[in-house]
């Protein structure tokens, strides 16, 4: 598009100068109107904001209310209160040098390809007169901090239940700092080592979500399993919160997919339409398979579905046609029931609202599936350049080194808050009165 842009004005250029000087002045104002495309456009910039508002609502108050639902009444305003505080937490680090290292920094040379620079330490040359693209730089870097806060409070997730409140900050201001930022300047950054190479992620199936997947496993495992798990029941308390909750996320989600076009178009249309009927396709798979393995089909089962498929369709919002999208969806709702009913229990480990099983499985399907639902012989869009083949490649390289990064960084970072609080645990007696009681002084019922 920016190649077309190019030699559209260089070709206006040469028929100005073979024109006479009568014919310049008529073109005088196509000229102009050439110039002002670069300028930002009011259209895209309403988008934008409307998009940003949709993200922070599928974070605060949806995955609150998700993750809230599906703890037992005794923790469920610890959950609230890790994911409002990790919202806070990372918007606040995002401006003082998320942005910046994220998608500043030289185009090539040094570590260029792996993470920004300071040039932009707490928003330094971002003015309200700073454009990118056709929208103001201020809402790119606060649609960009909408994803950085809800990718740390899906981790939250993966450790429910079980984790000091300080040791949880604590851990997600070292993860952020050391896997998201890379993760995202590599997959998003012009100059960054994943864009170069040509993976595709249009809304963060990488950098969002199996960044915070394995994140949560990592930290789960760690952590230990919560007292009694796969010895009792540990039951939902409220399921209309995670069905609430859950609503609010599909909400949210066009913001979240529509909105990476960057502006009003035709593509934020299409990336609109799959972030329906991916979903759709995965809650219904989700459903059908537990009909087939466990004799019913489950209320959690459908939105747990749902959200599988929009994990799955957001790296490929931008480059699926709806035939593909469909099929992804109803892929991964399969593939993710699997990972939460057999794999999880198979391996014995304790992420306790699934969110490596739904997010983390969701986004390797996603990933790896958008190089096969972009081919323009499917249905989809590709990119330029695009084979099958060698796009397999590259997504596959992609989530190898997501899985890493994030997965080492996240072991040293609950290794530096175990030692730094003293173990990242409750005690034993305050995981069992509940961390709303033993870690906020609170009760979130009173009968």
């Amino acid at each position: 598009m920016k190649m077309s842009k190019v030699l559209g004005s260089a070709a206006l250029a040469s028929l100005l100068l073979a024109l006479p000087a009568f014919a310049q002045d008529a073109a005088a104002p196509a000229a102009e109107a050439a110039a002002e495309v670069a300028t930002i456009d009011t259209g895209d910039t309403a988008w934008m904001i409307v998009s940003t508002l949709l993200v922070i609502l599928m974070t605060i108050p949806g995955v609150a209310l998700f993750y809230g639902g599906l703890v037992r009444a005794k923790n469920i305003l610890s959950v609230v209160t890790q994911v409002f505080g990790a919202f806070s937490m990372i918007a606040l680090l995002w401006v003082a040098y998320g942005y910046s290292l994220a998608f500043s920094g030289p185009s090539e040379g040094g570590l260029s390809a792996f993470i920004g620079d300071f040039s932009n330490f707490f928003l330094a040359n971002v003015t309200p007169d700073s454009v990118s693209g056709t929208i103001p730089e201020i809402i790119f870097v606060v649609f960009q901090l909408t994803f950085a806060c809800i990718t740390a409070t899906l981790v939250v997730g993966g450790i429910a239940e079980r984790m000091k409140f300080g040791a949880v900050m604590g851990f997600l201001a070292i993860w952020f700092t050391f896997a998201y930022l890379p993760i995202a300047h590599m997959v998003w950054s012009g100059a960054g080592l994943f864009f170069n190479m040509g993976a595709l992620d249009f809304a963060g199936g990488t950098v969002v979500h199996i960044n915070s997947g394995v994140a949560a496993l990592v930290a789960a495992i760690v952590l230990g399993p919560r007292l009694g798990y796969l010895k009792e029941p540990i039951a939902p308390h409220n399921l209309v919160f995670t069905y609430i909750g859950a609503c609010l996320l599909w909400v949210g989600w066009f913001g979240f997919n529509a909105g990476s076009a960057l502006g009003a178009n035709g593509l934020a249309a299409q990336a609109f339409l799959n972030t329906i009927t991916a979903p759709a396709a995965a809650a219904i798979a989700w459903a059908v398979g537990e009909k087939i393995t466990r004799g019913h089909a489950s209320a959690l089962g459908f939105v747990s579905g749902a959200v599988a498929g929009l994990v799955a369709i957001t790296p490929a919002a931008g480059f699926a046609g709806t035939f593909g999208s469909i099929v992804l969806g109803a892929v991964t709702g399969f593939v993710c029931l699997w990972a939460v009913v057999t794999l999880k229990p198979m391996l014995k480990y304790d992420d306790s609202l699934d969110v490596f099983g739904i997010h983390g499985v969701g986004g390797i399907v996603g990933a790896i599936g958008t190089a096969i639902v972009a081919a323009p012989s499917l249905g989809g869009f590709g990119a330029e350049g695009y084979n099958m083949g060698g796009q397999l490649v590259t997504q596959f390289l992609a989530v190898a080194v997501a899985i890493v990064w994030s997965g080492v960084v996240a072991l040293v970072a609950m290794l530096i808050v175990k030692a730094v609080f003293g173990g990242a645990r409750v005690s034993e007696s305050s995981e069992s009165d509940g961390l709303d009681l033993s870690s906020h002084g609170e009760r979130a019922y009173n009968s």
